[in-house]
């Protein structure tokens, strides 16, 4: 598994290695080992969520779920492509605000870690794509919430994409207070 940071702290881009023939390939996508043995530990995953947007230009985010609910969530791509957005919202961090974006899709396998005290997004490149993400708290209705898309100077790519009605109603970002801290590294 190669594994790469990226500018924001905690958040890593995860490419699983691919073993292919004339049959097509096997790829072991997560191993809790593999990343602990090179230092990479993620909290344990309790729920998998799968979603597939129909349309190009779907845009979902930026969401985020509350502490004690708090959600880190490791993301891929199940078929098509897509534009995934990670954005630091830990008061006190030296990146708040800051945001990473990176292409996932089928064709190149990797994936993207979350930690919570992220907001999370994404927007599709290709019809019928699905996202497969990974959990690390139950989903609780009362600690959802979102951010406005358009409120972080984020280049999705898009400048009309198809929204929820949730996502349309988010709050700018400067009008927001995050519930999440940041917890400096000893």
């Amino acid at each position: 598994m190669q594994i790469d940071p990226t500018p924001l702290s905690g958040v890593f881009i995860l490419t699983p290695a691919r073993h292919g023939d004339a049959r097509g390939f096997f790829s072991e996508s997560w191993n809790r080992r593999t990343l602990s043995q090179a230092g990479v530990d993620l909290p344990e995953f309790v729920q998998d969520n799968h979603s597939m947007s129909v349309q190009v230009g779907t845009l979902r985010g930026l969401h985020y779920q509350a502490p004690p609910h708090a959600q880190g969530k490791l993301v891929r791509c199940g078929r098509g492509s897509l534009f995934d957005v990670a954005v630091d919202v830990r008061l006190g961090s030296p990146t708040y605000g800051q945001w990473f974006g990176a292409e996932l899709s089928f064709e190149n396998g990797r994936q993207l870690w979350i930690p919570a005290g992220f907001l999370h997004g994404f927007v599709t490149r290709e019809p019928d794509t699905e996202i497969v993400y990974k959990c690390t708290d139950h989903y609780d209705k009362t600690s959802d919430g979102a951010v406005a898309w358009d409120s972080l100077g984020i280049d999705w790519g898009v400048s009309d994409p198809l929204l929820s009605d949730k996502d349309r109603a988010a709050p700018a970002f400067a009008d927001w207070t995050s519930p999440f801290t940041h917890e400096a590294q000893a």
